[in-house]
């Protein structure tokens, strides 16, 4: 990990064991997004990297409820874009599409409203963590209904051992950091 901005980053990503259950590391943001350099430095990584993957390809960021809304508006205006939000089912007013998706432990929705997008807008989808995948790939489900054209997932953190990455494919995914 070279990269400076990357090492700052890193440093501010704290982990807590055997939370919220024994054998789970928590990774937690809190500490990036009370140090403005750092919060910067991370959005600044991610509008870097889609800025040479896509170029100005990109029509909207759209953020996962909820920790995507800290990611996703920064983001949006650091690439000169709007942000759509895709939150838990019955927080969004006006006609909207939904989808279903298993957590670890249960289920749950996502919505998005009916007319956040036009069919053929391309949209990268952020979110602070992806663990096994579920919520991002409801999240491409949902964005694929409005016909919208999912270029990438990112994400600031990933866990690697839930492989969620694979459960994108074949769907482009990003992170800035990996976690076991």
């Amino acid at each position: 990990m070279a990269d400076p901005e990357l090492q700052l980053v890193a440093r501010r990503i704290r982990s807590f064991p055997d939370f919220p259950t024994p054998g789970v590391v928590f990774r937690d943001i809190s500490p990036l997004l009370k140090d403005p350099a750092s919060f910067r430095a991370a959005i600044g990584l991610l509008a870097r990297h889609l800025r040479a993957t896509h170029g100005g390809r990109i029509d909207y960021i759209a953020g996962l409820d909820s920790r995507g809304f800290l990611f996703g508006p920064s983001l949006a205006q650091e690439l000169g874009l709007g942000c759509v939000l895709i939150r838990k089912r019955g927080k969004l007013p006006g006609p909207t599409v939904w989808a279903s998706y298993t957590l670890e432990y249960g289920k749950a929705e996502l919505e998005i409203q009916k007319d956040a997008l036009e069919p053929g807008q391309r949209v990268v989808v952020v979110d602070d963590l992806l663990a096994t995948g579920g919520t991002m790939h409801a999240a491409c489900e949902l964005l694929g209904r409005l016909q919208a054209q999912v270029l990438e997932c990112v994400s600031l953190v990933e866990l690697t051992s839930l492989k969620g990455r694979e459960k994108l494919a074949p769907i482009p995914f990003f992170s800035l950091l990996q976690y076991e």
